[in-house]
């Protein structure tokens, strides 16, 4: 389906759910999916649209949305669905998540405080979803499964032993390693699995507004053990929690989850760690498929750090007896100082820090803006030399985030030329930057007023950057923020 039609059947949804016009939609940054989102713009109320081709995964996503939010579980309101056309509209929770939270206080190596109590509501929330959100659940909107069950294990593995360990040269016995996989499964088979778990349950996935915490992104869940999401969260590769600190956190986790099931805390941390060794190297498997088969840098620059929790489990952690596999994984961390490690490490960014570019537009009616980060440098393009919408009565009122400007540009300037060469000077120093290690880009689009030319150029390159290297992206409009028009 056209990117056009999309948009025109969310606003048909929005009015016909709200009774009101959409005055502007915004397509939002594209993940790894095949997911598309829109923020949809009324007189007095937002919200989020989505557009997905998977019928089934829609299905898991609304039923299980209605069903927690009932249940007054943190995740947004499902206000309207056309499953037929593969849409539906939810509740704008906003754009900052809680790894965005985590890496704008982080300075250097050191862990903020202020964040721990996010992490802490995060927990709460997570435990009264597994376990009272999953009573009543229908679990046959599972896809593409109902359970974390043996088939959903050995895919896991496998996707690791095919994707990663494979593409790292490591040498291993097949047929034993496949036995100790069996082998695996059978311990994480062995622990109570009969509540909801998330699936993909980490920091990106957990939205903030007004200091509390919201779910996202858990069409993938199912039927399966409490420990995993627990573990997807303290482990997550990037977020790269001080070991002490995820120790105190699964302290914390076992007395938020005591209020909701009778748990028996050795038990639980004794099976705890087997399943942050799965998790672990599910997440290897995907930066292997994204990244090394791919040549995805966002997924590139985690494998060191998600190497650093490997190493970390096999030295400290009381995992299962699984004499093979430990083999393998030994001699794979020991190729790190080789190439195969040379080539994780030569785009990774510096520890715990993460690229951020400011793209702002402006007005050079008013000069270059101030340059407040301390850093310098970056880069300034010019868009006066683009035919200008707002020369004409029908435009001038509006901005480069309205559809009939963003129309005019495409097909009445010069503007794709302009931003190709554009991206292709930013897409090399972002490379560089990532390469060095360094932690800031400015780049700035300017045209007369700073609300057409400029606003379309800025809006795209953030949306550019996101989706091609992951970085995280501060984007300002800066006449617009002055006169009110952009939230």
């Amino acid at each position: 389906m056209s990117n056009t039609k999309i948009q025109d059947q969310l606003k048909t949804l929005f009015q016909d759910h709200f009774s009101t016009s959409v005055e502007q939609i915004d397509q939002l940054p594209r993940s790894g999916s095949d997911r598309q989102y829109f923020r949809l713009h009324g007189k007095t109320q937002t919200a989020i649209g989505a557009y997905n081709p998977d019928l089934r995964e829609n299905q898991a996503f609304v039923g299980f949305s209605r069903h927690f939010y009932d249940k007054k579980i943190a995740v947004p309101e499902v206000y309207a669905a056309d499953l037929s056309q593969h849409i539906y509209l939810q509740q704008d929770l906003g754009n900052r998540t809680l790894f965005q939270q985590l890496q704008a206080a982080r300075e250097s190596d050191t862990f903020p405080d202020a964040v721990i109590p996010l992490y802490k509501k995060a927990i709460d929330q997570l435990a009264h979803l597994q376990i009272e959100g999953g009573k009543g659940l229908d679990y046959d909107l599972c896809y593409p499964k109902a359970a974390f069950d043996r088939q959903s294990i050995l895919w896991d593995l496998n996707y690791f032993k095919y994707y990663f360990l494979k593409l790292s040269k490591t040498t291993f016995d097949e047929q034993a390693l496949e036995d100790d996989f069996h082998r695996f499964a059978d311990v994480l088979l062995d622990v109570d699995g009969e509540y909801f778990m998330f699936r993909d349950f980490q920091s990106r996935n957990i939205m903030l507004q007004e200091d509390q915490v919201w779910f996202i992104d858990y069409q993938g869940g199912r039927k399966g053990a409490l420990q995993y999401d627990l573990a997807s969260l303290l482990w997550q590769a990037k977020a790269n929690l001080p070991y002490p600190l995820r120790e105190e956190l699964l302290d914390y986790y076992v007395q938020s989850a005591q209020r909701f099931a009778p748990l028996q805390p050795a038990e639980f941390v004794q099976n705890y760690y087997a399943f942050v060794l799965v998790r672990c190297l599910q997440v290897l498997g995907a930066y292997g498929f994204r990244g090394l088969y791919e040549g995805r840098e966002h997924f590139i620059s985690s494998i060191p750090f998600a190497l650093d929790n490997l190493e970390w489990l096999l030295n400290h952690a009381p995992l299962p007896d699984l004499p093979v596999l430990r083999d393998a994984l030994e001699r794979m961390l020991s190729n790190r100082s080789k190439d195969f490690r040379h080539k994780t490490k030569a785009t990774t960014k510096d520890l715990g820090k993460e690229l951020t570019v400011r793209v702002f537009s402006f007005s050079y009616k008013h000069g270059y803006p101030e340059d407040k980060s301390g850093h310098g440098g970056g880069f300034a393009f010019d868009c006066r030399s683009i035919h200008n919408p707002g020369r004409y009565e029908p435009y001038k009122k509006l901005t480069g985030r309205d559809e009939s400007v963003k129309r005019f540009l495409q097909e009445k300037s010069e503007i794709k030329s302009f931003l190709s060469h554009s991206f292709a000077m930013v897409d090399k120093a972002v490379e560089t930057y990532l390469s060095r290690n360094f932690t800031y880009l400015s780049v700035g689009f300017g045209c007369t007023g700073g609300q057409h030319r400029s606003v379309y150029s800025a809006d795209s390159l953030a949306q550019h950057l996101e989706q091609k290297y992951g970085v995280t992206v501060q984007l300002e409009h800066i006449e617009q923020e002055a006169k009110g028009w952009v939230n």
